[in-house]
């Protein structure tokens, strides 16, 4: 089994919530470092002790304790956030790895409760303390893990491309260079002009001669 497939089948056990504390920028990069044993299979919150069940079957190793100085497990929550304070700094939709808050700078943020899964990536960046998380009413499941997947890839995707458009747009502007001229067809212009000059001061010679004569 390649490091590739098993790390695809790693990320497939994993919640897609993307909180990161796991202590990676999210559930691919904990999948890619479980498969090429640099992390263990316990440091997924979300996941709790389902998550290290499944992962410890497919892997075929002893099943580990929570690691809980990673955080607790629990029911899923969403973000809400207090409109009436808001004061539209768009830091939390920066921090949404699931582009789940949506709003304009200095415009009230609203959260899409479908979209959000409870990563509370958002809170700490908010600078009124205008975003609690609350129970969410419902269980994360498998389709909600797929989809989240994928909102975050897009997500990803997006930023990368607006990264390398900022990057074209900062690099400074070369001067544009004059056309190169092909070193033999210069040198056979000039050689023209040397063979009609010569010719020019013949036939003024001879004109010269012929006057004299």
């Amino acid at each position: 089994m390649s490091c590739t497939s098993l790390a695809d089948r790693i990320d497939a056990l994993l919640p897609q919530t993307q909180c990161t504390k796991c202590g990676f920028d999210g559930c691919r990069p904990y999948a890619q470092a479980i498969a090429s044993g640099e992390a263990p299979i316990n440091r997924c919150p979300p996941g709790g002790e389902e998550g290290i069940a499944a992962l410890s079957g497919l892997l075929g190793t002893p099943a580990l304790p929570l690691d809980r100085s990673r955080g607790e497990p629990g029911p899923l929550l969403k973000a809400r956030i207090d409109e009436a304070h808001c004061i539209g700094c768009t830091l939390c939709i920066q921090a949404c790895p699931m582009d789940a808050i949506v709003g304009a700078n200095k415009r009230m943020h609203t959260v899409l409760d479908d979209w959000c899964t409870g990563c509370d990536l958002c809170v700490a960046p908010c600078p009124v303390d205008c975003i609690e998380m609350v129970p969410a009413g419902r269980a994360w499941t498998a389709h909600d893990a797929a989809q989240a997947r994928q909102r975050h890839q897009a997500r990803q995707a997006r930023l990368a491309r607006l990264a390398a458009d900022n990057a074209r747009l900062m690099a400074p502007d070369l001067p544009e260079s004059p056309p190169a001229r092909e070193p033999d067809s210069a040198a056979d212009e000039a050689a023209r002009k040397r063979s009609a000059i010569e010719n020019a001061l013949a036939r003024a010679r001879a004109r010269r001669h012929a006057t004299r004569s």
